[in-house]
């Protein structure tokens, strides 16, 4: 009787095992996780053009995580195009993240 029910469940086992393996083959594949526009692999770059670009990514990023009505956004562009004192505050902000993406990179080294 033992023997029996031995067989039974290696049976059992073995269907099971087949089940899942039939299941995971037919699942669809996972889909990749969505990236987040905020995750930046690395501040270090190859040049301080490139580095300056970054700055500007990480202030573009900025405004739009500040203002994330795209309509309200776009709505204000002809107002502080025209304006040099707002100008200058984007100027000014692009400024400090060049900074910082340039103090990350070294590029005040000693060459």
């Amino acid at each position: 009787m033992s023997r029996t029910i031995s067989i039974l469940t290696a049976a059992c086992l073995s269907a099971l095992l087949a089940t899942s393996a039939l299941a995971q083959e037919k699942a669809e594949p996972a889909a990749a996780p969505e990236r987040n526009p905020l995750e930046l692999p690395t501040l270090i770059t190859a040049t301080p053009a490139e580095g300056f670009q970054l700055a500007l990514k990480l202030s573009r990023l900025g405004v739009s995580q500040t203002q994330h009505d795209k309509s309200v956004l776009k709505a204000g562009r002809p107002e502080y195009a025209k304006d040099p004192e707002q100008l200058i505050q984007a100027s000014q902000t692009v400024a400090i993240n060049f900074q910082t993406v340039a103090q990350a990179n070294n590029y005040w080294r000693d060459k």
